[in-house]
């Protein structure tokens, strides 16, 4: 049985509003409240609202032969719920349909797989627990921020019970083979990895309204003749992109959503393919051998790798920085500052600062509130700054509380003794 698996980012950062040196140990609050709400509003109008009614018309046109699946970050859940709780309403109405399966990803859209295990765990579960509560789901798949990857991520990933994770098909890794199949990790083959095919994917995401793209115009029935003509061995077909290709980053009126009314139909009447979710995909087909990645690769540029959050010294540093402070943080019980410090790890932060302005520089300018990735460094260090100096502070409370319970105890124990010691006297006596 041949396969086409959709799936959709569906992800919105908080957006740190300009915060000055002089804001630092004056003003708590970091975020662009104007411009969260605008942006998402404006991406709800155009694509979110939108496009859930086409997946729901399609849904009830073709039953359980139409089926996708979607990652909603935890930022944009929570954006859902300010801004926008219509849109929150639209994913409850696909869930329910039982053809869509939400998958599993880090919170905060976060880069924590590359830095500590147990802060990587931890937003999993929470994003999980968020997926239970809002679409009455318990992932089984995985999809890391950015679609990041590498075989250690995949075994930390197969730890936490997940039988499938999603990645990029990047050429560097396959080398001869094709992403066309289902893979499995090379530490825990247990874990099944599907690997996105970024030509056809980045066929509707980027190209669709690309005037000089010599396959301009892409019609639904043009995609299932490059269905048709791959090798009838391929088994799978991995379609990831971002949700926000509809109606945002391919205007409605370049025909998009006309493009995806009509491709489950040229799918399912001109082509072998049916529809499966990840999870099905898991279970429907077999890996054909292990895939190796030893170095972290994602969907992002043209080098598929690390650099478009970890490139310069810039990055670096500020992704250093905020990951220093983790020793305290572990500790930390403050709900504000807890908070605070999920949403600076957002990955769209570091993204902002990156300084790769050549084949991928408009991609890296969409949505993007600097002038350049300097100003985003110095806007991110200030905001980080007087978290730090918050933290401190409440650590330093913290810490001298316990050390006054510490006290506290050693007195208790002090005359604890002593008492025992009156006792035995007055035993002697009688």
């Amino acid at each position: 049985m041949h396969t086409i698996c959709f799936y959709f980012q569906v992800h919105q950062p908080f957006r740190l509003r300009k915060y000055r040196f002089f804001d630092i140990g004056n003003n708590h609050h970091y975020y662009d409240d104007y411009a969260n709400r605008t942006i998402m509003r404006k991406v709800a109008e155009r694509c979110y609202i939108p496009a859930n009614k086409v997946m729901l018309d399609l849904i009830k046109k073709y039953g359980k032969n139409f089926k996708i699946a979607y990652s909603v970050s935890g930022t944009a859940l929570e954006q859902f719920q300010l801004y926008a709780p219509h849109v929150l309403d639209s994913f409850r109405k696909l869930a329910d349909t039982g053809n869509v399966e939400f998958l599993a990803e880090t919170y905060s859209h976060s880069l924590s797989s590359l830095v500590n295990k147990d802060v990587f765990n931890a937003q999993v579960q929470q994003h999980s627990e968020a997926m239970e509560k809002y679409f009455r789901q318990k992932p089984t798949v995985f999809r890391n921020t950015e679609l990041i990857y590498s075989d250690q991520i995949g075994a930390d990933v197969a730890d936490m019970g997940f039988k499938a994770i999603l990645t990029e098909g990047a050429k560097h890794i396959l080398g001869w083979k094709s992403p066309n199949f289902l893979y499995c990790n090379a530490i825990n083959p247990k874990l099944k990895v599907l690997l996105r095919n970024y030509h056809l994917s980045d066929d509707i995401s980027f190209r669709f309204s690309n005037h000089t793209w010599n396959e301009y115009p892409l019609t639904a029935e043009k995609y299932a003749t490059w269905l048709n003509s791959l090798s009838k061995n391929e088994e799978l077909i991995n379609i990831f992109i971002d949700y926000e290709t509809f109606g945002e980053h391919q205007w409605a009126e370049t025909g998009i959503f006309d493009f995806l009314k009509a491709l489950p139909g040229k799918v399912l009447g001109q082509t072998g393919f049916v529809f499966g979710t990840p999870s099905e995909v898991a279970d429907r087909h077999q890996p054909i051998s292990a895939i190796h990645v030893p170095e972290a690769i994602s969907w992002a540029d043209e080098e598929r790798d690390l650099t478009a959050w970890k490139g310069n010294e810039l990055q670096e540093d500020a992704f250093r920085k905020i990951y220093d402070l983790l020793p305290k943080i572990s500790r930390c019980r403050d709900k504000d500052l807890i908070q605070d410090w999920k949403l600076l790890q957002t990955s769209d932060h570091f993204y902002y600062m990156c300084t790769k302005w050549f084949s991928d520089g408009a991609v890296h300018k969409y949505f993007n509130p600097y002038n350049s990735p300097y100003d985003a460094f110095i806007n991110f260090m200030n905001v980080l700054s007087d978290f730090t100096e918050r933290l401190n502070n409440r650590f330093t409370g913290e810490f001298e509380a316990e050390a006054g319970i510490g006290e506290l105890e050693k007195k208790v124990r002090f005359f604890q003794n002593e008492i025992k010691k009156i006792k035995a006297k007055q035993k002697k006596v009688i």
